[in-house]
C-alpha cells in the first residue's frame, strides 16, 4: 500500500448454519488480514455457529431477520471501517487472495473490487450455477453496463463511501445483483480480481437453490430496471401494448372503411382499451425518468459526501483533523 496510516479493515461474514466451515474461514482471515476485525454476524442458525465463530476469534453479533441481504444491511450499518471485505461463511473463497483485494482497493482508490470465481473443480461451481451467472451476469452487463464478470460471487471489497451510500433494500441472495448495480449506476471506480474457489469442507450444505434463487435474482433485475432504467422499461410496455392494440383493431377499421359498419364491437373496444394503456405507460416511463435522475443525483451526492479511499496528500494550512 501507499505509504501513510494504515486503513481499518473490517472482515464481514454472514453465516446460516456453518458449523463445519466458520471455525477455518475465521482462522484464515485473520490470518491473512491480521490487523483486521473479523466480524461473524449469525442468521438464525440452528448448530454451534456462534460457538464455533467466537472460539476461532472472531467479534460475534446476531441478526433475526432471515436472509442474507437483511444481514448485509445490518452489518453495514453497525459496522465503522475504512475497508470492507465480505465474504461466505462456507470456506469456498481463498483467504490469502485478501490482502491483494485489500491493496489494489486502497491504492487504486477504488469504491469496489470484486473476487471473480476461477475454479475446475465442478462440485465446487455445478454448471447449473455457473450457467445462470452466465445469464444474469450478461442480463446486467445490457442492461446496466459490462464491468463484472462474475456479477453473483460472494467475496469482495468495498470502500466505506460505496457500503455507506447503499440503501440495502434486498432480503435474500439476490443483494450480490443490488450491489453490482448500486456500483453501476452510480459510475463508481471499481476493478475485478480472479481469486481461487473451492467446494465446501465435508459437513457443510450449500442453501442455494438454483431453480428458486436464480428466479429471485431475474425478479430483481426487473425490479432494478422498473426502477433504474423507468423509461426503457416502460417503453416497452408501450410497444407491446400498442402493437397487441394494432392487430386487433386494424381489421375492424379497415371493414369500417369498406362497409361504414363496426360489426367487432368488443373488439374495437378492446383495441381502443390497450391504446389507451400503451399511452399511459409511456407517460408513466416520462414521468418516472425524470424522477429516477432526481434520485440517482441524490444518491451521488450521498456517496460524494463520504471520503474517497487511500491516502491522500495533506491539504495546505489544514490539519489532519480537520479533514473529512
Amino acid at each position: 500500500m501507499q505509504a501513510g496510516p494504515a486503513p481499518t479493515v473490517a472482515v464481514l461474514i454472514p453465516c446460516y448454519n456453518e458449523e463445519a466451515a466458520i471455525g477455518k474461514v475465521v482462522q484464515d482471515f485473520r490470518a491473512a488480514l491480521p490487523d483486521a476485525i473479523v466480524y461473524v454476524y449469525d442468521n438464525n442458525s440452528k448448530d454451534r455457529t456462534v460457538e464455533v465463530a467466537r472460539a476461532a476469534g472472531a467479534v460475534v453479533r446476531r441478526e433475526p431477520l432471515q436472509g442474507k441481504g437483511n444481514v448485509m444491511r445490518r452489518m453495514f450499518a453497525d459496522i465503522e471501517a475504512d475497508v470492507y471485505v465480505l465474504v461466505d461463511g462456507d470456506d469456498t473463497y481463498h483467504a490469502p487472495s485478501a490482502p491483494e483485494l485489500v491493496r489494489r482497493l486502497w491504492d487504486e482508490q477504488l469504491d469496489m473490487v470484486n473476487g471473480a470465481r476461477v475454479t475446475e473443480i465442478v462440485a465446487a461451481y455445478r454448471p447449473g450455477h455457473r450457467f445462470g451467472n452466465l445469464v444474469l451476469t450478461g442480463m446486467v452487463a445490457k442492461i446496466f453496463g459490462s464491468r463484472i464478470g462474475d456479477m453473483l460471487s460472494g467475496y469482495r471489497v468495498f470502500s466505506r463511501r460505496f457500503v455507506k451510500s447503499f440503501p440495502a433494500l434486498a432480503s435474500g441472495f439476490e443483494t450480490e445483483t443490488e450491489l453490482t448495480v448500486h456500483a453501476l449506476e452510480l459510475r463508481m471506480p471499481i476493478a475485478e480480481v480472479k481469486t481461487p474457489y473451492k467446494d465446501r469442507p465435508p459437513g457443510s450444505h450449500s442453501k442455494l437453490n438454483t431453480i428458486r434463487d436464480g428466479i429471485r435474482i431475474l425478479r430483481t433485475i426487473i425490479i432494478l430496471v422498473k426502477e433504474e432504467r423507468p423509461l426503457p422499461f416502460f417503453s416497452a410496455a408501450f410497444g407491446l401494448l400498442a402493437l397487441l392494440s394494432m392487430i386487433l383493431g386494424v381489421p375492424v377499421i379497415a371493414t369500417y372503411f369498406e362497409t361504414g359498419l363496426v360489426p367487432r364491437f368488443p373488439t374495437a373496444l378492446l383495441a381502443t382499451g390497450l391504446m389507451l394503456l400503451a399511452f399511459l405507460s409511456l407517460t408513466c416511463g416520462l414521468i418516472l425518468d425524470t424522477v429516477t435522475h432526481g434520485r440517482r443525483e441524490a444518491k451521488r451526492m450521498s456517496y460524494l459526501s463520504l471520503r474517497a479511499p487511500g491516502n491522500h496528500p495533506p491539504l495546505a494550512g489544514v490539519r489532519g483533523d480537520e479533514r473529512r
